[in-house]
């Protein structure tokens, strides 16, 4: 059964994104003289069945006139994804299966999973990385950073030796709670020291002898479970970029192997609400 909350005036808009916290808000901007909206409703109440742990909101673009202004809505039906008061991401247009692609995208698979810690406090940052502006030294030509960072097949290996310095770039400020390294158990990553907001990627002199803002050793079994590696989550409160210099391996192999890297935390929002304008409509009036 679905769980749509139908929105009819600003104030409750914001008052359901609040209480949502972390959890994922989906938000349907919608008319009653939209025929593409009409269509597409019954898959929208479905889905907020599917992804129980997700909240749905149906927002009545005439009704809440300054909130659909202030949210960018120039066309109906448009589809708004937020967490923590943080816009994440929109699609346009009556798809069903664009919509649920949106949805699972962000989801994050919704209760507890598999690293332990709640969906809806913590979600993975892998959509906020700006993979553009990520670097790693020393990786092999062949097993590069991308692979690692990416659900497929793949993996990055260290080339010369077995340390490696990945710096990893977000498209906007975000906290970081944790870190989750999948990797053979005797070839993965030992100890590593994190850095934060470096201006530009540090090389291994610097990493060996500069003081980390936390340093780990991480146990063969974390590895093979792929299980959370908790942070000083105090003093990464505002990570524009996270380096993570790998000193050795589990046992001293000549190269050293991480299957995937996950950075589990949650966005802050950096909207600027000085940019916005007030902007009020006549009801029946389109955007």
């Amino acid at each position: 059964m679905g769980a749509v909350r139908v929105i009819n005036d600003d104030g409750h808009f914001h008052s359901e994104l609040r209480n949502a916290g972390s959890k994922l808000v989906v938000v349907d901007f919608t008319a009653t003289w939209c025929g593409p909206c009409q269509r597409i409703a019954p898959v929208f109440e479905q889905l907020s069945g599917k992804y129980p742990n997700a909240v749905f909101l149906k927002v009545d673009v005439d009704k809440c006139a300054e909130t659909a202004a202030m949210q960018g809505v120039s066309a109906m039906p448009t589809f708004i994804f937020y967490r923590n008061r943080s816009k994440l991401g929109l699609c346009q247009g009556a798809d069903p299966s664009g919509l649920e692609f949106k949805i699972q995208q962000f989801y994050g698979g919704g209760g507890t999973d598999d690293t332990g810690i709640p969906s809806t406090e913590h979600m993975d940052l892998s959509t906020f990385i700006e993979k553009a502006q990520c670097e790693c030294l020393n990786e092999s030509d062949d097993h590069s950073l991308a692979q690692c960072l990416e659900s497929e097949d793949g993996y990055l290996e260290s080339d010369c030796d077995e340390q490696l310095i990945i710096s990893i770039s977000f498209r906007q400020v975000v906290k970081v709670h944790s870190l989750k390294i999948k990797a053979p158990s005797d070839k993965g990553p030992k100890n590593i020291k994190l850095f934060i907001n470096q201006l530009r990627t540090i090389d291994f002199d610097m990493a060996d002898s500069n003081t980390s803002i936390q340093d780990i050793e991480i146990s063969p079994k974390d590895l093979e479970e792929g299980n959370p590696i908790l942070l000083r989550y105090v003093k990464f409160q505002n990570v524009q970029n996270l380096q993570i210099f790998v000193k050795d391996n589990q046992s001293d192999c000549d190269t050293t192997r991480i299957d995937q890297i996950s950075i589990l935390g949650s966005p802050i929002s950096t909207t600027n609400m000085a940019e916005f304008k007030r902007v009020s409509a006549k009801e029946g009036e389109s955007y």
